[in-house]
């Protein structure tokens, strides 16, 4: 299940039997591998149809829903964690969400693509292209990411939004080198914050 390292360590900080709120779940894996390990009750909510059907042959709870028009149906603090896993980037206003999120849930786990990676500044500066990766394999123009953040991008929302960092993980092929200059050898990072 676990072919993103961001996954191992959203399943590790979700605490055993909370309640979830997983928005961009997809086809529901990771909500499927939280309830299977951590006997979480959760919710999905996704926007395509086709990943609606695939988590509800899963036998989870899902939502058909569209993040960007508001999250009014969930009230405050109704979720001890929220997870936004690889899905802040593809929105239009993810300031909005995640200023939202912060309070519907006690907690938000929160994960992206690092664009500030020093393969990315690389192929821009040498090839004058935007960059195309094994986890990033879109041309500019079919790209799912409108927003391309980076690890400095992301603290510095936080901090505007008056959301604390709880922890952070950056992941990259040298640990050493991504966690000590994480802007440029991560290639994604996960977060763990919490409103002020």
């Amino acid at each position: 299940m676990t072919q993103r390292s961001d996954l191992e360590h959203i399943i590790e900080w979700v605490p055993n039997e909370s309640r979830v709120l997983d928005l961009g779940c997809g086809e529901g894996e990771l909500l499927e591998a939280l309830i299977d390990a951590k006997q979480v009750s959760g919710v999905g909510v996704d926007i395509d149809i086709s990943n609606i059907a695939k988590a509800l042959n899963r036998g989870l709870q899902v939502l058909q829903q569209d993040m960007e028009l508001g999250l009014d149906n969930f009230s405050a603090k109704s979720f001890d964690a929220v997870i936004v896993a690889y899905s802040l980037q593809v929105l239009s206003q993810p300031h909005e969400l995640l200023d939202r999120v912060a309070d519907i849930g006690n907690e938000v786990i929160v994960s992206f693509p690092n664009f500030g990676h020093w393969r990315s500044r690389l192929a821009l500066l040498l090839g004058g292209k935007m960059p195309k990766t094994r986890s990033l394999p879109y041309n500019w123009y079919d790209t799912p990411n409108i927003h391309f953040c980076t690890i400095v991008d992301f603290e510095a929302l936080c901090r505007e939004l008056k959301i604390t960092i709880l922890e952070k993980r950056t992941m990259g092929p040298i640990d050493v080198l991504s966690s000590l200059w994480p802007n440029l050898f991560a290639k994604s990072a996960t977060y763990r914050v919490k409103r002020q």
